[in-house]
């Protein structure tokens, strides 16, 4: 096991002005779980092959433990991948997939055959060594995949969205499995995903990255509760936060037929509009003249919650005028009480619960 550093590492492939990944920082403790998350070509695939030495490194330096690695080859890292569509040999068992990189690294037969039945066995894929990849489930063949990495006894785990080819509810079960595992073994991982309720509910902590550039590295929590910038705030979150762009007036901004209080420190740091957001869980139904109106164009019914698809005139405005930047306004509502798609509702933020940003650079302006 091992600490893991990005110390400013920057990669620009060939042909491009724009780096791919530009001057990463991040330090990832012993035994951490740390997940990058972000949309495509955000460079978090390419943060992680320089990490395994899969990538070249154009400027900074990464460590693995006291050893700068940055210069290093694969093979001289100790770190085990496990990769998107799982990598296995067909014409092997998976007995045999499971001990190929020790058979090269030239481990005794008998150390091999341990280490495979140790690693099986946390698997749960004892009756299936030896079958060959073609007679297994995704499911299973993602566990081979990983069993290959921990026989290795790695100091750091690399996963390239090792879930994304199985179903939705194999994705659920198997990252708890691999939560579990990772907390278990305590070796450091560092895992890369596109999706952002994978990365919430797995890391210890989340990096967040857009445009090869850095947004927040935090806890799952902390980035919920207080994400740095917009880009943070639309992106975390299952639906996404509501992000408005409000007027600023005396002793706060116009929300609707409401007046939202804000200290005056932050609006002294805020220009004549800000740009609110507030999550669909924390709003709630105001009286007729208050609060934002709300057109309800869908009603998406959960059981013992509902979710509530709206428009603001200003998103109908937008919708009309063909602006694609124009989304829904969402609220999560009782689910045995929603209102009828069509009508009209106003809601309010509970108090305590609003985002505020700069309008003009993103950042986060509220305490």
């Amino acid at each position: 096991m091992a600490t893991v550093k990005f110390d400013n590492a920057s990669r620009i492939y060939p042909g491009n002005d724009t780096p791919s990944v530009d001057k990463l920082n991040i330090d990832i403790a012993d035994g951490e779980f740390l997940v990058l998350v972000g949309p495509s070509g955000c460079g978090k695939s390419t943060s992680l092959r320089m990490l395994a030495g899969l990538e070249e490194v154009n400027g900074g330096d990464i460590w693995i433990g006291d050893r700068n690695v940055t210069d290093l080859s694969p093979k001289d890292r100790d770190v085990a991948m496990v990769f998107q569509n799982y990598a296995l040999y067909p014409h092997m068992s998976v007995a045999d997939n499971m001990g190929f990189a020790l058979k090269i690294a030239g481990v005794s037969k008998d150390e091999i055959a341990k280490r495979v039945k140790e690693a099986a066995k946390i698997l749960d894929l004892e009756p299936y060594l030896e079958r060959k990849p073609k007679a297994l489930s995704g499911g299973q063949r993602q566990r081979v995949a990983m069993g290959r990495a921990i026989v290795r006894s790695p100091q750091v785990f690399l996963m390239d969205e090792p879930l994304s080819n199985l179903d939705a509810k194999l994705r659920v079960q198997t990252r708890t499995q691999i939560a579990s595992l990772q907390r278990r073994l305590g070796v450091t991982t560092v895992y890369v995903t596109h999706d952002q309720v994978e990365a919430m509910t797995m890391g210890d902590r989340v990096a967040v990255l857009k445009d090869g550039l850095l947004q927040q590295c935090d806890t799952p929590r902390r980035m919920y509760d207080h994400p740095r910038n917009v880009f943070v705030a639309g992106f975390i979150g299952s639906p996404a936060m509501n992000l408005l762009e409000l007027e600023v007036t005396d002793g706060g901004v116009k929300f609707g037929n409401a007046v939202l209080p804000i200290s005056r420190t932050d609006l002294a740091k805020a220009g004549r509009t800000v740009t609110v957001g507030v999550r669909p869980e924390d709003l709630v139904l105001a009286d007729s003249g208050s609060g934002l109106p709300i057109t309800v164009d869908v009603v998406e019914e959960l059981g013992a919650d509902a979710y509530i698809y709206g428009s603001t005139k200003e998103h109908q405005v937008a919708t009309e005028g063909d602006n694609e930047l124009a989304k829904p306004f969402i609220a999560r509502v009782d689910g045995r009480q929603p209102p009828e798609k069509g009508s009209v509702i106003n809601l309010a933020p509970k108090e305590g619960h609003l985002h505020v940003f700069n309008t003009e650079n993103g950042e986060r302006i509220s305490t």
